[in-house]
């Protein structure tokens, strides 16, 4: 399979199951246009024939020969046979996201978690309950030796003293079964001391700071119960987070909704005016802010000119142009992505056991609780077996092994299935992987003629 596209003036081919990317001439690109399969070739010949010179139709063709039998062209699919062979669907623990608080100081108009209770009653995870699930990940966890432990709300910082605690107990049984446990935090950048900056740049190995950008775009949704926006306070709070990181990671996230499809904007004002490196705006999923077609149009034309922009730069990183294009991910992580109900979980403050953050609150997606362990293994297999071979479409589709069948909460909340994907987040991800595949190549030109 293939995938042949044009991007601000760059002609290129993606070949799907190898992950090669080909830059075309004008020949071969009109070709490779026509022929989704080898099999097409001498058809696409004859189509053209009347266009080009029959000698220079003959050279594209030994260069196209050439590729498929290097089988960096039309290259061979995997087959579910060959992955069932050959890929071990590891039910081992690798990560488990702690729900430290059921609450939130903020309002966020567009939080999935109905403003941080999850349908629920506000509550704050016990110290008891969370040693309970680090024990439980630790024994859990098998021959894997690096763990992840990520503190999650509503706003986990309501719960300062018992994720303290949390590290503390890790440090000390991660010796015990000679594990390295690595810590996340996401939050919205409001609640910040001297005392918490100072553990979360010791002990944090990640963290994650919510940030929409502009402040008229950030303050109109992101307020506090009173109304008024967070803006200044978690500006202020992320600089000084940011700056002190020293090497160690951190993401500004945030979130574009229709108020604001200019979203490049908001990019350049957190790497510009504030100077942030990691940047990450999502588009908003779900309710009464899901985006409407014409409204996806607008976003992929915004991608688009991002990304001519982009490309002339290295000076900071933006998630989704960014590809591991050379060191990609094994091909369980390819077909199957993030590990959802498999090896990664979520703890509510009552000690159930969640498929995934997002799931947290839906009784359907309960897999156990971190006492008993994962008791519905019947979800777990479910979730094992919801892969790029068997959602709907996927099998078909170029971008799989990049977008690995999309997330399975975005599927489950557009369409009541985890196994269906949702197309209006599928349409925005493909225009993400053109534009970042095109980034690739602008940036391998400008190389090329910067070394002449």
């Amino acid at each position: 399979m293939i995938h042949v596209f044009i991007l601000h003036s760059l002609s290129i081919c993606l070949d799907v199951n190898s992950g090669t990317i080909h830059l075309l001439d004008e020949v071969t690109f009109d070709l490779l246009s026509l022929a989704n399969t080898k099999e097409m070739l001498p058809l696409a010949m004859e189509q053209l024939k009347d266009k080009y010179d029959k000698d220079i139709l003959l050279q594209a063709m030994d260069e196209i020969t050439s590729l498929i039998e290097q089988e960096s062209l039309y290259s061979k699919d995997f087959t579910k046979e060959e992955l069932q062979k050959n890929t071990t669907i590891q039910s081992d623990m690798k990560a488990m996201c702690l729900h430290m608080a059921h609450d939130c100081n903020l309002r966020c108009s567009y939080c999935f978690a109905d403003k941080g209770v999850y349908g629920g009653d506000k509550g704050l995870m016990s110290i008891e309950v969370a040693k309970a699930a680090i024990d439980y990940l630790l024994e859990n966890s098998g021959k894997k030796v690096n763990v992840e432990v990520d503190f999650f709300g509503g706003e986990p910082l309501l719960n300062f003293k018992v994720i303290k605690q949390c590290v503390v107990y890790a440090k000390e049984q991660e010796k015990k079964y000679s594990k390295n446990v690595n810590f996340t935090i996401t939050t919205n950048g409001t609640i910040f001391s001297k005392e918490i900056n100072e553990f979360l740049q010791e002990h944090m190995d990640n963290i994650v700071l919510s940030l929409d950008g502009r402040k008229s775009v950030h303050d109109h949704l992101r307020v506090y119960p009173s109304g008024k926006g967070s803006y200044d306070k978690v500006v202020e709070n992320i600089k000084e987070i940011a700056n002190n990181r020293q090497g160690k990671s951190y993401f500004i996230r945030g979130t574009y909704t229709r108020d604001n499809l200019d979203f490049y904007e908001d990019v350049k004002h957190i790497y510009e005016q504030l100077g942030l490196k990691e940047i990450s705006i999502e588009p908003v999923s779900g309710g009464d802010f899901t985006l409407t077609d014409e409204e996806i149009a607008i976003a992929m034309t915004e991608y688009e000119r991002f990304a001519k922009e982009y490309a002339k730069q290295d000076d900071y990183r933006f998630y989704h142009f960014t590809l591991n294009i050379y060191n990609s991910p094994c091909i369980y992580k390819r077909i199957a992505a993030c590990g959802a109900g498999v090896d990664y979980g979520a703890v509510s403050p009552d000690g159930k056991i969640y498929a995934c953050h997002q799931f947290v609150g839906e009784d359907e997606f309960v897999m156990g609780n971190i006492y008993d362990g994962v008791t519905n293994t019947e979800l777990r297999e479910t979730f094992a077996n919801n892969n790029v071979f068997t959602k709907q479409e996927c099998p078909d589709c170029w971008a799989k092994y990049f977008c690995s069948g999309g997330c399975h909460a975005n599927a489950y909340y557009t369409n009541g299935d985890i196994a269906i994907p949702d197309k209006k987040a599928c349409t925005l991800q493909k225009k993400r992987i053109e534009c970042a595949l095109m980034i690739e190549c602008q940036r391998t030109i400008d190389r090329s003629n910067n070394d002449e």
